[in-house]
């Protein structure tokens, strides 16, 4: 019997998963199909429900149910928990497991780069959803700081106080982190700034930056955000979200069939939806 695979979100048009994913099933042969579904928040526990009904083999959660399901499954990876937010679910036995991705999938991603984390001095811009997903999963990987700079220094506060790992962090302004910015090995934007189609925006002044860092923007569309192209003029080495997009579905295919795919034929179809044929 076909396996089912789904996406839920609002919107969910936009979703470049289902050809991710699809492509990657015939591969492997997978008799299965991944379908995106249209679910507004207050039809999240009805979707599931039925999701369940049928037996569906898993999914992944998108904007805006990422918090708004972890009541609604069976249980729930510390990870997971301690972020807030889920993005992968597994059927096991008609037990749903939910699971976060997006951090390990940005860490999968910057390990070519940077293969260890222990002794960087890490800089996160911004301290939304994706920011707690990175920080906590970063925090247990022994950096020496790792520091949160957002335009409302009190989110940043929060989201420092709110991580269960330890780790040597400081809430900054984005002014006094652009003052500091020499002193980050790793310096990763995890806002929207810079994001289709505000593509002339930056997040952060790079007078300061140190031409030997790593610089990461989660934005995938546009490949090189002005962020980016800025850091690479300065001599940094960058890279964009594409990466953690891959690799955070990744991550979600092995949960789901104890398969690692082929991230590189993942990404190539990624470039191609995008328009693009290289980063």
């Amino acid at each position: 019997m076909k396996k089912l695979f789904a996406v839920l979100g609002d919107p969910i048009g936009h979703s470049m998963s289902p050809v991710m994913l699809n492509d990657l099933f015939p591969l492997y042969q997978i008799d299965a199909h991944y379908h995106p579904f249209l679910v507004k928040k207050e039809d999240l526990q009805t979707a599931v429900n039925g999701l369940k009904a049928i037996g569906i083999t898993g999914f992944n959660v998108t904007v805006p149910h990422k918090s708004d399901i972890i009541p609604l499954l069976d249980e729930v990876d510390e990870l997971a928990r301690s972020i807030g937010a889920v993005n992968t679910v597994v059927n096991q036995g008609g037990r749903l497991i939910g699971y976060n991705t997006d951090g390990p999938g940005f860490l999968k991603g910057l390990e070519p780069l940077i293969p260890s984390l222990s002794g960087k001095r890490i800089l996160v811009i911004g301290a939304g959803g994706a920011a707690r997903a990175i920080y906590f999963t970063l925090a247990q990987q022994s950096p020496e700081t790792i520091d949160i700079a957002n335009r409302t220094v009190k989110k940043a506060v929060e989201l420092i106080e709110a991580c269960p790992f330890k780790t040597n962090s400081k809430a900054l302004s984005m002014e006094e982190a652009g003052r500091d910015l020499e002193y980050y090995n790793v310096i990763i934007q995890t806002t929207s700034i810079g994001m289709y189609p505000k593509i002339d925006e930056n997040p952060l002044e790079l007078t300061n930056l140190n031409s030997n860092a790593v610089i990461c923007d989660i934005i995938y569309n546009p490949l090189e955000t002005k962020f980016l192209q800025e850091a690479k003029q300065k001599g940094a080495v960058i890279q964009n979200g594409l990466d953690m997009f891959v690799l955070q579905g990744a991550l979600a295919f092995e949960k789901w069939t104890g398969i690692f795919p082929d991230i590189q034929r993942m990404r190539n179809n990624v470039l191609i939806q995008l328009g693009g044929t290289k980063c």
